[in-house]
C-alpha cells in the first residue's frame, strides 16, 4: 500500500500525464488503485471520465478532493485502496502541501529549461518542510518533456546542474520522458501510452519510469 504524489510549483511540466499513465499501469498490473485529483483544473478527472465512458479496462477510479480535510480523506482512502496516485497540480497550493504531508513519495517532473530548473530550489525547501511532519516522505525529480532531437543536450545539462546543486531532499531519477506526441494522443482517448501502442519509444520510457518507482517492491 502506498501514497504517491505527482506535483510541483510550476505548471505545464506534465504531472497529470505521468500520474494518469502510472495509475493505469498499476491497474493493468492488477493493483487496486485510486487516482486522486487535487488540481482544480481537473485534467486527471477528465481523463478518467473519458476512460469510464468508453468502458476501457482495467477501470481506474478517480475522485476530486480539495481543502483542509484532504489529509484525513487521503488516509481514509488509503485504507481502502492498495495504491493512491495524487495529481497535485502545478503550483504551491494547500493541496500540494497537504499531499506531501501524507505521501510515501513524491515525484516532481521538471522540463530541462533553466526557468524550470530554478523552481527546483523552491520545491527542495517545500519538501524539506514537509519531511518535518512526514518523516517517511521521499521525493524525486523526473526529467520530463525532454526534446526528442538527439542534437539537443538539454537533459544532460539539466542533470549536471541538479547534481552540482546537491539538493537536500530531492533525488534525480534515471528515467527520462521525452516530448512525444503519443502521450498527448493517448491522454485524449483516456488511455495510457502503453495501451495506445503507437510509439515504442514512449512505451519504453514510461515503463522505465514505472520500473524505477515500483521495481524494488515487485522484487521484494
Amino acid at each position: 500500500m502506498g501514497i504517491t504524489v505527482f506535483g510541483g510549483e510550476k505548471g505545464g511540466t506534465g504531472k497529470t500525464t505521468l500520474a494518469t499513465n502510472i495509475a493505469a499501469m498499476l491497474a493493468k498490473d492488477g493493483k487496486d488503485v485510486l487516482l486522486l485529483d487535487t488540481d482544480r483544473q481537473g485534467t486527471a478527472s477528465l481523463w478518467a471520465t473519458v476512460r469510464e465512458e468508453d468502458e476501457i479496462e482495467p477501470r481506474v477510479p478517480c475522485v476530486q478532493k480539495f481543502g483542509k480535510g484532504l489529509p484525513a480523506q487521503v488516509r481514509d482512502l488509503a485504507e481502502r485502496y492498495e495504491e493512491i496516485i495524487i495529481d497535485a497540480g502545478g503550483r504551491d497550493s494547500l493541496e500540494l502541501r497537504y499531499a506531501l504531508g501524507v505521501a510515501d513519495r513524491a515525484y516532481i517532473p521538471v522540463q530541462p529549461f533553466q526557468f524550470d530548473i530554478w523552481t527546483v530550489r523552491q520545491m527542495d525547501t517545500l519538501v524539506e518542510m514537509a519531511k518535518g511532519l512526514n518523516e517517511k516522505l521521499k521525493a524525486y525529480l523526473v526529467l520530463n518533456r525532454v526534446s526528442t532531437n538527439p542534437v539537443v543536450r538539454e537533459d544532460r545539462e539539466a542533470r549536471d546542474f541538479i547534481e552540482q546543486e546537491n539538493f537536500q531532499s530531492l533525488m534525480l531519477l534515471e528515467a527520462t520522458i521525452r516530448d512525444r506526441i503519443a502521450f498527448r494522443k493517448s491522454a485524449r482517448d483516456g488511455l495510457a501510452v502503453v495501451e495506445f501502442r503507437t510509439d515504442r519509444k514512449a512505451i519504453a520510457e514510461i515503463e522505465e519510469l514505472y520500473e524505477e518507482i515500483y521495481g524494488n517492491e515487485k522484487n521484494n
